[in-house]
């Protein structure tokens, strides 16, 4: 008897689907949208829009860290697309259907189940990992600032180029291609934190709460619990906003705080217990108690 698909799975193959049919849906209307434009901008507009629909779908393939940065910017791409064809006019009822196809798409693009499969896919042996929960405050602005500067970084120029501003072109081009690398080295950098659970504990590894990835052994480990308001635990979740997990420890352990969280410096603490964010608790809840991390 085969093992049914779990949800992330399920989730991750759903999202390729949707992936899969946005030329039909979003590329129809983009390509409404451009019929007014010289031949030169439509043929990079188009170049730059199948390219990016192509590394997505490649992305989406090859689930690991460094490809869900690449879906969680090209995938809201389909969205900015379809909302722009509907403000250049196209407001027929195919205009409608690729905006909830977009829409939808980069709903599932951005479930925390769907940065689960994509860490967890740089997995090593027997260890799972979660993602970790982006800080609060940068949800308000900095997060999408950067994701539109990223992809206008990589369109603005080329676009001014076909459109035959030579100088403005080259000038955004060199600018923007900067601005565009900076922008996903930074998106990437949020991505790139998680809680590993192995055989002999878990590892937090988040570059904004610890300046190096961290064991915290099993034999060490008292209780692993929702963390309540109030609680005195050392806050290692970024200011996170979600459900938090409290661990607690038999004796103190010396780490050294990331510099960004201690002004600039890196600073030894001492933990006895602690707090952070993943992007699904309750699911590395059941995994800790599956691998009996925590004395019953």
């Amino acid at each position: 008897m085969r093992d049914r698909p779990s949800p992330d799975s399920i989730t991750l193959w759903a999202l390729r689907v949707l992936w899969l049919a946005v030329p039909f849906t979003v590329g129809a209307v983009f390509a409404g949208a451009l019929a007014d434009h010289s031949r030169p901008v439509r043929f990079v507009a188009f170049a730059l829009a199948w390219a990016g629909w192509a590394v997505a779908l490649l992305a989406l393939l090859v689930p690991r860290i460094h490809t869900l940065t690449a879906v969680r910017v090209l995938v809201p791409a389909a969205l900015a697309a379809a909302v722009w064809a509907l403000g250049a006019g196209e407001t027929g009822a195919m205009a409608f259907v690729a905006l909830a196809h977009a829409a939808t798409s980069t709903f599932v693009a951005l479930l925390p189940i769907v940065g689960d499969r994509f860490v967890d896919g740089s997995s090593y042996g027997d260890e799972r990992r979660f993602l970790l929960r982006a800080p609060g405050l940068l949800l308000l602005g900095p997060i999408p600032l950067a994701w539109a500067l990223c992809l206008a970084g990589i369109g603005s120029g080329p676009l001014l180029l076909a459109a035959r501003q030579w100088v403005l072109g080259a000038v955004v081009s060199a600018a923007g291609f900067a601005v565009a690398f900076l922008m996903a080295r930074s998106l990437h950098a949020l991505a790139d934190r998680w809680v590993v659970l192995v055989p002999a504990g878990f590892v937090l590894h988040d570059h904004l709460a610890l300046n190096e990835p961290t064991l915290f052994q099993r034999a060490r480990i008292v209780e692993i619990r929702p963390a309540l308001a109030g609680t005195e635990a050392t806050d290692l979740s970024a200011r996170a906003v979600g459900l938090a997990l409290e661990v607690r420890l038999d004796q103190p352990l010396p780490v050294f705080a990331s510099p960004g969280r201690r002004g600039g410096t890196s600073e030894a603490i001492t933990l006895s217990a602690f707090y952070f964010t993943p992007a699904r608790a309750a699911a590395v809840s059941a995994e800790a108690r599956r691998r009996k991390l925590v004395p019953s």
